[in-house]
């Protein structure tokens, strides 16, 4: 039963101070001491570098044995058998190699904003100035173009078209002919025979 005004024990009661915790390595476990002075560490083995071959280069090659004067195929497969021009590594920097003098890599850092321009509104003055003199230049542009343009209509008042010459001449069978509503035999005929 629980002790009165206590709370009931569910826990096991813990091995004596000679018991050891977890695996027990009899030729390593030498505690804190061995582990502070001794560290585990592992030896990096060095890997000889092994060279990359590079494919052969035979575009390099047949501009060479040409430049040489190999004109038959068997001057070029002799030049290519003692010539022998590989592919340049285009990743030779990042398995490491000789960067060349004077390169830089990254990107160049944007030149800084002047502080002062800034606080006196320089920018400001400098794109006023620039609208000024758009205007201006509109401006400008608008006189020059102020004066009336003719179109069809002005042109025509000012040089009329030459007067068609009229011709009185017609084919009969166009011309108006008077005829009465009730004409007689006669005009019939009359009409007609014109």
């Amino acid at each position: 039963q629980p002790e009165l005004g206590k709370p009931m024990r569910n826990c096991y009661s813990l091995p004596g101070p000679d018991f050891t915790y977890g695996m027990c390595m009899h030729k390593r476990d030498g505690g804190v001491p061995e582990a502070i002075g001794h560290w585990d560490s592992v030896k990096v083995k060095a890997k000889s570098p092994r060279k990359r071959v590079m494919p052969r280069d035979f575009v390099a090659m047949g501009r060479a044995a040409v430049d040489e004067g190999c004109t038959s195929a068997r001057d070029f497969a002799l030049y290519y058998k003692y010539m022998d021009i590989r592919c340049k590594d285009k990743g030779i920097l990042r398995y490491g190699g000789k960067v060349p003098p004077g390169m830089t890599f990254g990107k160049p850092p944007r030149p800084p904003t002047p502080f002062f321009d800034l606080i006196q509104h320089r920018y400001k003055e400098l794109w006023m100035e620039e609208q000024r003199a758009r205007t201006r230049v509109q401006y400008m542009v608008k006189k020059k173009i102020g004066e009336v343009r003719e179109n069809r209509t002005s042109f025509l008042r000012t040089h009329p078209l030459p007067v068609k010459e009229e011709s009185f001449w017609h084919l009969r069978r166009f011309e108006k002919v008077w005829a009465p509503h009730n004409p007689s035999p006669d005009q019939r005929q009359l009409f007609w025979a014109s």
